[in-house]
């Protein structure tokens, strides 16, 4: 699929809402499938990257009941080892929670994904679940797809983290939930928490003190729940860019998860002069949830490194267009994760980028972008992540000309309605 932007974007106005949250609907899907009783989720996410989990936990025995389009009943029960191989497709969250939840689970099962999440490294959670005990063999004697886990007792333990991830952090304390002992965690700097607080509203023992995590395990069943999934801000960092991008215009985002360990990109695009305010703040399961304004602002280049980078990794991309249209040199450092998600992102970002004419220089570990930079539309690769396809987009809203985005269907991964959304507010597209 090819997606047609016809030309540069003014006056995107309306108020809009965005998919529930990937990372809390990956969370809630596997902690209802490991909860006693049906479990009640409200706005979860309908995307390609739920459904590789969704599809894995009915493998593992665990019926999904979808009531309608706002509700879905997860019925906990004891798995079962599946008669096929699970195939967590290029869902490199689902593979790494599930090698948490089976480490210390009675059944076994077989991973398995794409060639690209093939490439993922899964050492980092491969290596803390064996110092646990856990039984994981990789593809010829490495830690990469397919990997078999078989299930068996695990002991508790401390472990220091030496790069932040909240994805290997809560494979961790999947399995510390069934040890035997308290597990504990050292972050180098903080990840997104989403677990943490969902395990606390579910009555986990779960604190952190100065970095360290302490988890005590559980004596009894996880207890069924009901969790309204807010919206999901790394969704949202489009609509916003857009926005701050294009004269005229102004766009509310209601019921958005507004995580503290996920508002970096607002805090980043703050500094760099942006009129972003967040008001109606709420709190579910948790979780606070609010309204986000966002109004086109003239921007000013900043640096941005270290822990403001793990607090809006995934946003990046979207960060990269806004830095095109900023006053002066911006700096990202602290990055080198970006190429090892679903594409080399830091390698696509700056190729695509260039290709409409933007000032910008790659790093190992990051980028450096010059602006503001006129545009030009041209034709452009999502390299098949969504993220980028989504972000050329918005570029292509600043853009003189048209801009095609080759395989854009990939956008469907993670916001289907991400199209019909920026038509509502005002965006021509094709």
């Amino acid at each position: 699929m090819e997606l047609k932007v016809t030309g540069a974007a003014k006056n995107l106005r309306g108020t809009i809402r965005v998919p529930g949250d990937k990372s809390m609907t990956h969370r809630a899907l596997l902690l209802g499938a490991m909860a006693g009783g049906a479990s009640r989720l409200r706005g979860m996410m309908r995307a390609g990257v739920i459904d590789a989990m969704r599809d894995c936990l009915a493998a593992l025995g665990v019926e999904i009941e979808k009531i309608d389009e706002e509700e879905t009943l997860v019925h906990g029960r004891h798995w079962l080892s599946p008669d096929r191989i699970l195939d967590c497709r290029n869902s490199g969250t689902t593979m790494r929670f599930l090698m948490g939840a089976l480490a210390g689970s009675s059944v076994s099962a077989t991973l398995t994904g794409s060639p690209r999440l093939s490439q993922r490294p899964m050492d980092r959670v491969a290596e803390p679940l064996r110092r646990m005990g856990a039984q994981i063999a990789g593809h010829n004697g490495s830690d990469q797809p397919p990997l078999q886990i078989a299930g068996s007792r695990l002991r508790g333990i401390e472990y220091d983290m030496p790069v932040a991830s909240a994805q290997v952090k809560t494979a961790i304390l999947l399995a510390g939930l069934h040890a035997e002992g308290r597990t504990l965690i050292h972050e180098p700097v903080a990840s997104r928490d989403h677990s943490e607080r969902l395990l606390r509203h579910l009555g986990v023992s779960v604190t952190n003190s100065n970095g360290t995590l302490h988890l005590e395990p559980i004596q009894a069943p996880l207890p069924a729940f009901e969790f309204v999934i807010p919206g999901d801000l790394s969704a949202a960092a489009f609509m916003v860019a857009a926005a701050l991008l294009t004269p005229g215009s102004e766009i509310r985002v209601q019921n958005l998860g507004l995580n503290p360990t996920r508002t970096g990109l607002l805090n980043t695009m703050r500094r760099m002069g942006a009129t972003i305010e967040t008001s109606a703040i709420t709190e579910t399961a948790g979780e606070p949830t609010g309204e986000l304004t966002a109004t086109f602002s003239p921007l000013k280049g900043i640096e941005i490194q270290g822990e403001q980078v793990v607090s809006m990794i995934d946003e990046i991309p979207a960060l990269a267009v806004v830095a095109t249209q900023a006053h002066g040199e911006t700096k990202i450092r602290g990055a080198g994760e970006l190429r090892l998600k679903e594409s080399d992102r830091l390698s696509g970002m700056t190729a695509e980028l260039r290709k409409m004419g933007a000032q910008i220089e790659e790093h190992p570990d990051g980028l450096t972008i010059e602006g503001p930079t006129p545009l030009t539309g041209t034709r452009v690769h999502s390299h098949g992540d969504h993220r980028l396809a989504m972000a050329l987009t918005v570029a292509g809203l600043l853009a003189s000309g048209e801009t095609i985005i080759a395989d854009a269907e990939v956008i469907h991964e993670s916001y289907p309605e991400f199209v019909t959304t920026l038509r509502s507010i005002g965006a021509e597209l094709e």
